[in-house]
């Protein structure tokens, strides 16, 4: 079974900047991590390899998942990050779910000096793929992207 078996991933055009689009996904995950109306706490984000990686979400009707705990395995900044939940700060074996792949990359439309963001959830095998699918990976992270997406277009308009 190949590698791409065991990917879900979205990817999106955003008419901004790299570097906003880095200064957004850095510094305001709280507005855009999860679909409303749910709500992401960053808890940690040490961003550097090894460095913690937690968030916590919050559901309209007092849901709690979480927290997303693991570290970060790749951090080149305005271009990608990569984290992975294999392991907890101090690489703490525990189980594993996906590894995320966050890119950002050059690419004007029209001028807009805009970004191709792209999201990567890698997984483990098939059974934790489909779980993920199970769980609204489409829904929730084609909603994520568009958030984020807004988010970074505001960003940029406002600069």
């Amino acid at each position: 079974m190949s590698h791409a078996a065991h990917v879900l991933s979205v990817s999106c055009h955003i008419a901004a900047p790299r570097a906003i689009c880095w200064k957004v996904w850095t510094d305001l995950k709280d507005e855009w991590f999860c679909p409303k109306p749910w709500r992401a706490e960053v808890i940690e984000e040490d961003l550097r390899p090894g460095g913690r990686s937690a968030v916590q979400m919050f559901g309209p009707d007092g849901e709690e998942t979480g927290p997303m705990e693991g570290v970060f395995l790749e951090v080149v900044a305005n271009e990608r990050v990569v984290t992975t939940d294999a392991y907890a700060m101090g690489w703490v074996p525990q189980t594993p779910f996906i590894t995320a792949v966050w890119d950002f990359a050059d690419e004007d439309v029209d001028g807009d000096g805009g970004t191709r963001f792209t999201a990567t959830a890698r997984h483990w095998d098939a059974e934790a793929k489909a779980r993920h699918e199970a769980m609204g990976f489409h829904p929730g992270w084609d909603q994520m992207m568009a958030q984020f997406q807004a988010l970074c277009e505001t960003s940029a308009a406002s600069a």
